[in-house]
């Protein structure tokens, strides 16, 4: 029988009270900030051809968000010429930029991280996900003055690789960066759905930290897209009382662990371990400038 791994913290965390419907859907959202059955040959694609360091936007719009504004997300719109966001701070952008944690954003002012910002911005024409986040970055060094390095730290993470038997996952390249896009559902409370389409591993491993206590690091050295669908049953929230319900009923917790969903349904591994970790250090950055 197959080992279990230990379960780790899914958030999102939650009050050690039974949680409203309304409560559980909205943490549920929260985590779509913003964002994989082949043999193993034409997952290993080429890499990425290099992307010119100096892609710009044609036009973008970039203001502190009115007061009051609840929620928030950024991504590509449909069609890859866009991009935009709604009420989230600088150094989120960075991190979907990036595709790292918030831990994994250091230094700089503590507004990058407090104060929400709009954006709106057009591409000269439809671009790949990994060119419309060149182009954010040189935006924000353009408004900001940002100015950052990148770093290694040892640090505990969960590194993502092929299992044994080899991947399962569907080959479904994007056309544009607007594409790449993971949908979280849950039918009840605790089972969760995340439905892929032409997601690259790397934006798996930074969705799946999301909801994660830890850094998770892409080591399967697999390229292009993926279509894929994952279910899995999250941990009750710490402290949950027992004999607590959940909108009244009493919460379900059958089902596969995050880490053995991974396993039985991607044919990928999850494992906790320390390794070096990318780390965007802020050196400089100033209150971005009239648009």
């Amino acid at each position: 029988m197959e080992s279990a791994a230990p379960r780790r913290p899914t958030p999102p965390t939650g009050s050690s009270v039974a949680l409203p419907r309304a409560e559980w859907h909205n943490r549920v959202i929260m985590h779509r900030i913003a964002a994989w059955v082949v043999c193993v040959s034409p997952l290993l694609a080429q890499a990425p051809a290099a992307i010119p360091p100096d892609l710009r936007f044609e036009v973008a719009s970039l203001k502190p968000s009115a007061p009051g504004g609840r929620g928030g997300g950024i991504r590509p719109a449909p069609g890859g010429q866009r991009y935009v966001a709604n009420n989230i701070p600088i150094k989120a952008m960075i991190q979907v930029a990036y595709r790292v944690k918030a831990e994994q954003v250091v230094g700089g002012p503590a507004w990058l991280e407090s104060d929400p910002y709009d954006m709106d911005a057009k591409a000269e024409k439809p671009s790949s996900g990994d060119e419309l986040h060149v182009m954010l970055i040189n935006m924000l060094a353009d408004r900001m003055q940002l100015k950052f390095h990148h770093a290694k730290r040892d640090m505990r993470m969960y590194g993502l690789s092929v299992g044994q038997g080899g991947p399962k996952l569907t080959p479904h390249e994007a056309a544009n960066g607007g594409e790449p896009w993971i949908d979280v559902t849950q039918e009840k409370p605790l089972h969760m759905k995340m439905t892929a389409t032409s997601v690259p591993l790397d934006y798996f491993a930074f969705r799946m930290a999301q909801l994660l206590d830890l850094p998770v690091v892409d080591l399967t050295g697999i390229h292009g897209g993926y279509d894929f669908t994952l279910e899995y049953t999250r941990d009750l929230p710490p402290n949950f009382p027992e004999g607590g319900r959940i909108n009244g009923e009493e919460p379900d917790t059958t089902g596969p662990t995050i880490f053995q969903a991974v396993k039985q349904q991607l044919g990928l591994e999850l494992k906790p371990q320390r390794g070096p970790v990318d780390v965007i250090v802020i050196d400089h950055a100033e209150k971005p400038t009239a648009n």
